[in-house]
Formats: C-alpha cells, sequence, structure tokens
C-alpha cells in the first residue's frame, strides 16, 4: 500500500485550510485499517472517546442511521470526523460492502498533533464552524 496521500487529507473539508506541513503531520499519525465485506467499521450510537478518522483506499462502505441507508462512500471518501474532534456518540454505521483497505487517524494519536500547533487548531476551529453553519 502506498504512503497515505496528504492531497488526499486536502481534500477533506475540515483540513481544506491546512498547509502541507501540518497534513504530513496528520498523515504521519495514520495507520492502514482493512475490514472484510459486512463487517461494521463503526457503529451508530457508539462511544467515540477515542474515535478514528477513516480515508478509504479501496473498497466500498455503506453508512446507515437508524437502519437506513443514507448513502455509499468509495475510494477517496471519508468519515469520522466528529469523533475525531469531539467525544460524541457515533452518528452514523458504517459498514464494509466489500473488503474495505482505509487509513485511519485515531483520536488518541490526532489531539496532541493539535495541542503542539495552535495555529492548526484555529484552522480546525475556523472549518468546523463553517461545516455547522
Amino acid at each position: 500500500m502506498s504512503d497515505v496521500p496528504v492531497d488526499a487529507l486536502a481534500r477533506v473539508p475540515l483540513f481544506a485550510d491546512l498547509d502541507r506541513k501540518e497534513l504530513e503531520s496528520i498523515a504521519g499519525e495514520m495507520k492502514t485499517r482493512t475490514f472484510r465485506a459486512g463487517e461494521e467499521v463503526v457503529e451508530e450510537g457508539a462511544g467515540a472517546t477515542f474515535g478514528s478518522f477513516f480515508v478509504i483506499e479501496d473498497g466500498e462502505a455503506l453508512v446507515t442511521i437508524g437502519g437506513e441507508e443514507r448513502r455509499r462512500l468509495h475510494a477517496g471518501d471519508h468519515f469520522g470526523e466528529v469523533a475525531l474532534l469531539g467525544e460524541t456518540e457515533r452518528t452514523a454505521t458504517v459498514t464494509a460492502v466489500t473488503d474495505l483497505t482505509c487509513w485511519a487517524v485515531s483520536a488518541w494519536n490526532f489531539r496532541p498533533i493539535v495541542d503542539e500547533n495552535p495555529e492548526l487548531a484555529r484552522k480546525l476551529q475556523q472549518a468546523m464552524a463553517r461545516l455547522i453553519s
């Protein structure tokens, strides 16, 4: 598998304002995760104290809320930004439709990057404000 492409992170609205060095610091903490077809990646309502953010490298995933299909995700798509930034419950279930390969960063590994870089934290706050408005 290739290294986490910084360009894929740059396309994530939450990270769109980050410079290359900031994106590389996040990419450097991402690990490869694989899931078999039919396996739940995250479960709606589950605690997200140590939530992870995912970027799909290969495969297809199904997003459901309350058991209803909301969308399908493919290579380059992402999910889990709410759990990454807040200690909230998962807002949806994501299930691998096919075998799925993702890059993932846990909140546990992400938070020190933010804590050590106030400018990055400010950019993320501004991006979140735009996303929820």
